[in-house]
């Protein structure tokens, strides 16, 4: 069974996101397990300089990279990754599930994005299309996504 994490910066405030997450989580449980973990953001000002940015950014990547486990296949979240078809991630997934890499972390920043450090580690950059979401909606996108997949690599009728 496959071990899915998505590792996220900020929490999920809204009822109707956490409800509809809640959802898919439940529903991905007959194909893999799937673990939240929300991280702290940093607390910072509305207006900031670029430098000040890029300090929240490292700080909040780290501590993304410090809950990343050595072994875990990494996608990282990122407006300027590669954008997959929903059949092109099952079956990237299913591959990595072929060869033993069952152990895959989804990583979301926070407002002001992924340090470097974090786009480093990731193996993959996975973008949903070029306009920029709440990364509390990306949250459900993804669950469902990854929902989807598992429907698709399976053959059943959801993806239709």
């Amino acid at each position: 069974m496959m071990h899915l994490r998505i590792v996220a910066v900020g929490k999920v405030r809204e009822k109707y996101l956490a409800q509809g997450i809640a959802e898919y989580v439940k529903r991905l449980g007959l194909y893999a397990r799937l673990e939240i973990l929300e991280l702290s953001d940093e607390a910072a000002p509305e207006t900031m300089s670029k430098a000040e940015e890029e300090k929240v950014r490292m700080k909040e990547g780290q501590r993304i990279l410090d809950k990343i486990k050595p072994d875990e296949v990494v996608f990282a979240l990122a407006i300027e990754g590669e954008m997959w078809t929903s059949e092109q991630l099952s079956a990237h997934l299913s591959e990595l599930a072929t060869y033993g890499r069952s152990q895959i972390a989804f990583v979301i920043g926070g407002s002001h994005g992924l340090s470097q450090d974090v786009l480093r580690r990731a193996d993959v950059r996975l973008s949903f299309g070029r306009i920029t979401y709440p990364h509390q909606l990306i949250r459900l996108v993804l669950a469902e996504q990854l929902y989807r997949a598992c429907k698709i690599a399976r053959g059943e009728a959801y993806h239709k």
